[in-house]
């Protein structure tokens, strides 16, 4: 919900709250992300939507629109802690490019960190993915500000 919301709206719907805007949202037919499994336990998430459903995005002086193309945005993943370093962001990310692409997106857009510039990044600091593994997905880096880069994939 992070990027869904404002700072003060997130920070009203800490923890339980925001959980709950999430769930509304699919209770509403919405898909905000996918998932990833091991038989029935859920091990992996990817919010992936169109752009415009992540205001905070236009909000942000390093994330702001590249152009006025419309784009689907990869915004956030989270691995759980057993299942990290096993390829399961990797395969999230190439199921959200094509979840993205059956739903229309012509170029999908993703902001993540590039651990090149970090002494010893945490898995906390992870959480929109690395430019490395972005790049080896077939992304491109279009944009950079303040040491963050602004990846795409064309669909088409």
């Amino acid at each position: 919900m992070w990027w869904r919301v404002t700072s003060r709206e997130w920070e009203e719907g800490h923890g339980k709250g925001n959980r709950q805007e999430l769930k509304t949202l699919v209770d509403h037919g919405e898909e905000p992300g996918l998932l990833a499994f091991e038989g029935n336990e859920p091990i992996g998430w990817i919010a992936v939507a169109p752009r415009s459903e992540y205001p905070r995005l236009d909000r942000s002086p390093k994330l702001r629109p590249v152009d006025d193309q419309p784009v689907w945005s990869i915004t956030c993943f989270y691995i759980d802690r057993h299942h990290r370093k096993q390829g399961v962001a990797k395969e999230l990310l190439l199921a959200a490019v094509d979840y993205a692409a059956s739903n229309g997106a012509q170029v999908i857009e993703a902001y993540p960190i590039d651990t090149s510039r970090l002494a010893s990044p945490t898995s906390a600091s992870l959480y929109t993915g690395t430019l490395a593994m972005f790049e080896e997905a077939g992304f491109r880096e279009v944009a950079r500000r303040g040491g963050r880069p602004i990846v795409r994939f064309a669909t088409k």
